[in-house]
């Protein structure tokens, strides 16, 4: 199978130059073949400062590495596939318009969008282009949580945790809060009603009632605990892990990416991806408002 083309849009976020390496260097010890980063458009948020304040230095690493920096995300309509990089999720929906012109695989780098809206308005486009989309965080690879649960389990029960900053100029639990809901849907599954959130100067809990019976948690930290982990409560045995980083979350990700690219098959269904982000909106909402009870079906 012949080396797929990659463009790369948005180039303010750390996970350019880590995918860019794990793909185009074939001597790296994690090397993910069959894709290679070949174009690549800045973009930028003019609206969030972990964006603007970065975009320039991710440039000039990008050009270091040989990619062909473009002006316009039209100019990458030659590419095979679409790794969607801006880190403000906010930017994705109209991104994503421009890209789904092409017909091409694209992943979406977290969060999807920003709010529901965003998300199911991208799902909606994607299904009447019939473009195939996938959306991750690397922490649903990562080793520690990739094997924690048999086939044969059953889970009842899922806490997720990990660090949870909370930026001036970015949506609450969609900055890091994405990466423990998307450990807390990898168990879990679909099926969250509603959610409540819990919120004070140094921690967040987020508690998930499943249609099934099943409760979903989701606790987040300013206090100094920094790794990701979770514990399941399944049919057969209450477990506990940590995200390791033997191997990079990212060559793990990507080993699920590339193959998504060549088939247009998304390992996750995209109902799943679209109520994380439902998930995250009726807990920021939960948040505003003191602690209320949302329904999921009030979105």
């Amino acid at each position: 199978m012949s080396t797929l083309k990659i463009g790369m849009i948005g180039l303010d976020t750390s996970h350019c130059p880590a995918f860019v390496k794990l793909l185009n260097s074939s001597d790296d010890q994690f090397h993910v073949s069959g894709a290679k980063v070949v174009k690549a458009f800045p973009g930028g948020s003019k609206t969030f400062s972990n964006s603007y304040n970065r975009v320039g230095q991710y440039t000039e690493d990008m050009k270091a590495a040989g990619l062909e920096i473009v002006d316009s995300i039209e100019a990458m309509s030659d590419m095979d596939a679409f790794l969607l990089e801006s880190v403000d999720g906010a930017q994705h929906l109209e991104q994503f318009k421009i890209l789904a012109g092409f017909g091409k695989p694209v992943f979406i780098d977290k969060p999807l969008a920003c709010n529901y809206a965003d998300a199911k308005a991208i799902g909606e486009l994607a299904a009447a282009k019939n473009i195939p989309v996938m959306t991750a965080s690397a922490i649903r690879y990562a080793n520690g949580i990739n094997s924690l649960k048999d086939d044969d389990e059953t889970v009842g029960c899922c806490d997720a945790f990990g660090p949870m900053a909370l930026l001036s100029d970015y949506r609450d639990y969609f900055w890091y809060g994405i990466h423990s809901a998307e450990v807390l849907y990898r168990f879990m599954g679909k099926g969250c009603t509603r959610v409540r959130a819990i919120s004070n100067e140094k921690f967040d809990v987020v508690i998930g009632d499943w249609a099934d019976g099943k409760v979903g948690i989701m606790r987040g930290n300013r206090f100094g605990g920094n790794n990701f982990g979770c514990t399941i409560t399944t049919d057969k045995a209450n477990k506990s892990s940590m995200a390791l980083g033997d191997v990079p979350y990212y060559a793990l990700m990507l080993r699920e990416i590339v193959p998504f690219f060549q088939t247009g098959k998304s390992p996750i269904d995209f109902s799943e991806s679209l109520e994380v982000i439902a998930f995250l909106e009726a807990a920021s909402q939960s948040r505003e408002q003191g602690g209320k009870v949302i329904e999921l079906d009030s979105l």
